[in-house]
């Protein structure tokens, strides 16, 4: 009805003598959607004033809380060539057990009786050592003996020099009286020429006196010579004392170079018997490395080394094991700006994959299947991947315990809870792209005041 004409049929016709005028014209549907709108808006003026937890979430994976309880490599500190194994993947060992056993490769430790071998050798070097020891004794006593033999020497030639001085002084003297002779000889003689010529002697007087002259000139001579000799005997013994100190000082010296050579030989093969119980403790060592043990209780997870008659170096993997007993912990990563959020002993929820949970992020009360972690450790340096990593262990004072079934490697989708901010607040953060508002445990914050 367009209402072209002049006529208006509206004012003609009464609708509401029609059923279909009747329920168009008279029913207030929209008076309900109106209420509805009107209570959905308070709903959400009051939602918006509603507490929300600020939260940072992180990526990771289970892991174990200490290192020696996650899976390790056994690798073997000598290179060598696999000859048995005793496990199969996946077998249960206990600490100890043989794993592997491997056959050496170098050449200089092929032969199989190379520790008995090297007994032999220390044996005989040991006794090199106490042959040593004779000698060093048998020189120390032949210097005692140079000594002994030199003080004797020494007192028997100052003997014979005191000797020699005594023999100088009795023919000095003996040599005054030789000249006291002269001298009355040649007086007497005087006298008696002097008689002779008086007349009161004869020829025959003063010739018996000048041989007696001459016989007390002989004597005179003699004592001189004797004297002489005397002091030769006294410059001799002199010599003797000097000569028998200088040969017994090269005695007592060469052998006390004697002994000194014998001391560094005996050192020297002192150090070669410490050298050789060096190598025998290694090669015992070494055999024993020739089977691989188990460092705990575990499980085999994989052979990395697995044909038979395969050669390996020194320090390269041959077998990963799982320990059987191990304490679960999540290792998740955050952004940096999110670190100085996270600290030691904060609350953190966890999502583990392969378990079903319902995330309400802002509230995590109301969120399910997901379970309680406490931070323990926070990375100071970034990792690999450009984040910070945190490890967290379970939370189970006031929550449940983690899964059984849980396993290390699973992934895991982390929250951990900061402060209570209204939702509009929240909303005007994310909007903005703000970070959460900076925050710090009581613990620290009561710390802070005390200080």
């Amino acid at each position: 009805m367009l209402n072209i004409s002049k006529t208006e049929l509206v004012k003609r016709l009464d609708l509401d003598e029609f059923d279909s005028g009747k329920r168009v014209l008279h029913r207030t549907h929209f008076e309900y959607f109106n209420r509805f709108l009107i209570g959905f808006a308070i709903i959400m003026i009051i939602v918006l004033f509603l507490p929300w937890t600020q939260t940072v979430t992180g990526n990771g994976f289970v892991t174990t809380l200490t290192p020696d309880q996650r899976p390790q490599t056994i690798q073997s500190p000598i290179p060598g060539r696999l000859e048995t194994w005793f496990v199969r993947e996946g077998d249960r060992v206990f600490k100890g057990d043989t794993i592997l056993q491997i056959s050496e490769v170098k050449s200089e430790y092929f032969d199989p009786e190379l520790v008995n071998r090297t007994d032999l050798q220390i044996d005989a070097k040991e006794q090199s050592v106490e042959s040593y020891d004779f000698k060093i004794q048998s020189l120390r006593q032949q210097t005692v003996a140079l000594q002994s033999e030199l003080q004797l020497k020494l007192n028997q030639a100052a003997n014979k020099l005191e000797q020699a001085k005594l023999k100088v002084v009795s023919d000095s003297i003996d040599l005054e009286a030789a000249r006291t002779n002269q001298t009355i000889a040649e007086r007497q003689l005087e006298r008696t020429a002097t008689l002779e010529d008086e007349g009161l002697k004869s020829q025959v007087d003063v010739e018996q006196k000048r041989l007696k002259l001459q016989e007390t000139q002989a004597k005179l001579i003699s004592q001189r010579q004797k004297l002489l000799q005397s002091k030769n005997e006294v410059t001799n013994a002199q010599i003797e004392i000097s000569r028998t100190r200088q040969e017994y000082a090269e005695k007592i010296a060469k052998t006390r170079s004697d002994l000194g050579s014998a001391q560094s030989d005996q050192l020297d093969v002192a150090v070669q018997v410490s050298k050789l119980q060096s190598d025998r403790a290694n090669y015992s060592m070494r055999n024993d490395l020739y089977f691989i043990t188990a460092p705990q209780d575990g499980f085999i997870n994989k052979a990395i080394k697995s044909g038979l008659g395969e050669t390996f170096k020194e320090g390269e993997p041959l077998v990963n094991i799982m320990p059987s007993n191990y304490d679960l912990a999540v290792e998740t990563f955050v952004e940096p700006i999110d670190l100085p959020l996270l600290h030691k002993g904060e609350h953190v929820r966890v999502q583990f994959d392969g378990w079903p949970a319902i995330v309400f992020s802002g509230w995590p009360n109301a969120s399910v299947g997901t379970y309680g972690a406490e931070i323990v450790a926070v990375e100071t340096f970034t990792s690999s991947n450009g984040k910070y990593r945190v490890l967290l262990a379970p939370d189970n004072i006031d929550d449940e315990s983690w899964p059984e079934a849980l396993r290390p490697g699973a992934g895991a989708y982390t929250i951990a809870l900061l402060e209570d901010v209204p939702v509009w607040y929240e909303i005007w953060r994310q909007l903005n792209g703000f970070p959460p508002d900076y925050y710090t445990p009581e613990s620290d914050s009561k710390d802070d005041k005390k200080k």
